[in-house]
């Protein structure tokens, strides 16, 4: 059995975009490339209408780009539980109200039950003090918290 991924916006947005001149965003567009065509393929991968709404938005060319990798995934519902799961990361993480499409991916890959949660989103996802918190949330109210990564973090090993 395949392990599971939760494939954040900025992951599939960095795969498809122009090369960038920032040196930092240009390395991560790289690896992107990379993890995408020789990892990616060994999970089972899920997104969610979030992901959808998000890369859907934008310069058209490049929407267009995104919506048609993110085809080959599966697309997790929104439920009742996945928002009243989102509401109580805003609250209790301390995200800021600008961030609350941030906490629905939170709580999609953490209600699916997902082991991986992919993203460059370092501010408000892969971010240390937050995964402390989220964590601690989790472990109250019962919930599996997968590991949140980047891509070069799930770059795999050489045996």
């Amino acid at each position: 059995m395949k392990q599971t991924i939760y494939l954040e916006t900025t992951v599939p947005s960095y795969y498809v975009s122009r090369s960038s001149r920032d040196v930092v965003v240009l390395a991560h567009q790289e690896i992107t490339r990379v993890w995408w065509e020789s990892r990616l393929p060994l999970f089972d991968v899920y997104v969610s209408p979030v992901v959808l709404q998000e890369a859907a938005q934008g310069d058209s060319d490049q929407a267009h780009k995104r919506l048609e990798v993110l085809s080959a995934f599966a697309v997790l519902d929104a439920t009742n539980e996945v928002e009243q799961l989102a509401a109580t990361y805003m609250e209790q993480i301390g995200l800021p109200s600008k961030a609350i499409r941030d906490a629905a991916h939170l709580a999609f890959a953490c209600h699916a039950g997902v082991d991986y949660l992919v993203t460059w989103n370092c501010a408000h996802i892969a971010n240390a003090e937050f995964r402390r918190r989220l964590w601690g949330i989790n472990a109250r109210i019962e919930v599996q918290t997968p590991i949140i990564c980047t891509p070069e973090e799930l770059m795999g090993t050489e045996v």
